[in-house]
């Protein structure tokens, strides 16, 4: 029976060192030759290397991101014999769901009172005191019941004719009914399940059908199309105010529109208008304490938009920090900005490589969970950005300085190849080092570009279950409810109300549209003044 290979884990310096001793010792023609194969060796390893960490890049593709969470990329800890018994490993108990009642924030209440007892009368159990109400306490049921989308009331009006005459009398239909067959309610559902959940128009016309309220896609298309009108001047004053942002995330995504497609680039024309590839850029704005999301949809890169929507900044503002990874399409050509690159970005260089070297990862992994938890809990305390800045320089700086270091000696040291996998995490961590630590210098700078990276989920889930967008005039009508919709859950509000009642009191909305942004719309005049 064969004997398996003794396996040897020898560093790049201890090779090195190894052919430094033979060189003296080996004739030169055969000191050549081990070279030449010792160097192949390294050359394999290094390109193995490099086709595991792409296969986890295409693993990530096929079947979605993997957790990045460093006790999934590590391994977890395993649960001792003696801890199977706990409280923490017993399964929950039966009613205690993810959601409380409080959570319920739109559901209809009713009040049930009590069957057989009255405030103030007897206790039927004791006979000696009397039973009282509980103000603060209630007891709490919740019921879920189904219903479509969308509902439909068929009004059957009654008809009078005269004998004599032939003249027929009709009903007059409810005033509550409207002259609208598709009311602002319909509008705001369409474009919440199309742009906010992803719910492609084709598959909520099957839906209907199913349900017997037919609504084909052609109808639902100019629906949305017709109420984009109303609400185009509250996303115009976002996309202002957008502009005077203290920070900006920004990244992008590929997206189609199918009237672009094959169309060749035209002399002349302004830059990003002649590429052949289509991108939604997505831009989250940190202004006057408000989060504000934009999404803009053609050829241009997410640095040429956001060029775009800093040339409507007030130019007695100060620049603001821009947040964003180190690709250098997403740096804006013409204005300054406060660059800062996102942390998350340069630690999953190394989630990627854990695999191949596990000793090196981990090590980098746990510092910058410790940085991680340095925020979070800078979060939970509530600190100002300035205190948050101090925070950081004291308990995350020397994190910070000792990676830096650590890094630094891997190359100076020969411990790691810098053309490996492992290098070029390195490598990228090295080169960006100044953007990636800014929150240790610039009171207000983020960790990461995670918000936008959120953000850009909306724009992925309609790629992935619609497709790409029919004309320029469909991408745009898409980026204008998207950016409604999220900014609403950026800030607490419900985009199904919010676009209801923009649709509703268009003029209002089109004589202030200050006024009626997600965080000060139901304080909002309903009447527009007179002009």
């Amino acid at each position: 029976m064969k004997q398996g290979v003794e396996q040897v884990d020898l560093s790049r310096g201890e090779i090195e060192a190894a052919l430094a001793e033979a060189k003296p010792i080996l004739p030169a023609g055969v000191y050549a030759k081990l070279e030449t194969v010792v160097r192949a060796y390294l050359t394999v390893v290094r390109l193995l290397e490099g086709k595991k960490a792409s296969l986890v890049r295409l693993r990530r593709m096929i079947f979605g991101p993997l957790s990045e969470k460093s006790r999934d990329v590590l391994g977890r800890r395993r649960r001792m014999p003696q801890e199977a018994g706990t409280k923490q490993a017993r399964e929950p108990k039966p009613g205690h769901g993810r959601n409380g009642a409080a959570t319920y924030v739109n559901a209809k209440t009713e009040r049930v009172p009590h069957q057989r007892l009255n405030h103030g009368e007897r206790c039927p159990a004791c006979r000696r005191g009397n039973v009282y109400k509980q103000k603060d306490r209630h007891g709490v049921l919740v019921r879920v019941t189904g219903q479509t989308p969308l509902n439909a009331t068929v009004y059957e009006l009654e008809k009078l004719r005269c004998g004599a005459c032939g003249k027929v009398f009709v009903a007059r239909p409810p005033v509550e009914v409207g002259r609208r067959k598709y009311d602002e309610h319909a509008a705001a559902m369409i474009a919440l399940l199309k742009y906010g959940g992803g719910f492609p128009f084709n598959r909520l016309t099957k839906l209907q059908d199913c349900v017997g309220i037919p609504l084909p896609a052609s109808t639902q298309w100019e629906i949305v199309r017709d109420a984009a009108r109303g609400l185009a001047p509250a996303h115009e004053e976002l996309t202002l105010l957008a502009a005077q942002g203290k920070l900006l995330h920004n990244d992008d995504t590929t997206m189609k529109i199918l009237e672009r497609l094959g169309k060749p680039r035209k002399e002349g024309q302004a830059p990003g208008a002649g590429r052949t590839g289509i991108f939604t850029s997505g831009i989250v704005s940190l202004v006057k304490g408000r989060r504000v999301a934009l999404f803009v949809t053609s050829p241009r890169h997410a640095g040429e938009n956001l060029t775009d929507l800093l040339k409507r900044r007030d130019k007695a503002l100060r620049p603001p920090i821009q947040m964003c990874d180190a690709l250098s399409r997403n740096l804006p050509k013409e204005l300054k900005t406060i660059l800062a690159n996102c942390l998350a970005h340069g630690r999953r260089r190394f989630v990627e490589v854990a695999e191949n070297f596990p000793e090196e990862c981990r090590y980098v992994l746990k510092l910058l969970e410790k940085v991680y938890k340095n925020d979070a809990a800078a979060k939970k305390l509530g600190l100002s950005d300035t205190a948050r800045l101090g925070f950081h320089q004291d308990h995350s700086g020397p994190l910070m300085e000792k990676l830096l270091v650590w890094m630094q000696a891997q190359f100076a040291k020969h411990k790691v190849e810098p053309n490996s996998s492992l290098g070029e995490a390195i490598g990228y961590m090295l080169k960006h080092w100044e953007a990636l630590t800014l929150f240790l210098r610039k009171a207000g700078a983020p960790l990461d570009n995670n918000i936008v990276e959120r953000a850009l989920k909306k724009a992925i889930l309609h790629r992935k279950n619609s497709l790409f967008y029919k004309t320029d005039n469909g991408a745009r009508a898409g980026d204008l409810y998207m950016s409604l919709i999220h900014t609403c859950e950026l800030n607490g509000a419900d985009p199904f109300d919010y676009l209801t009642r923009l649709q509703r009191n268009a003029k209002a909305v089109r004589a202030r549209p200050g006024q009626w942004l997600p965080w000060n719309y139901l304080r909002a005049p309903t009447r527009s003044p007179p002009n």
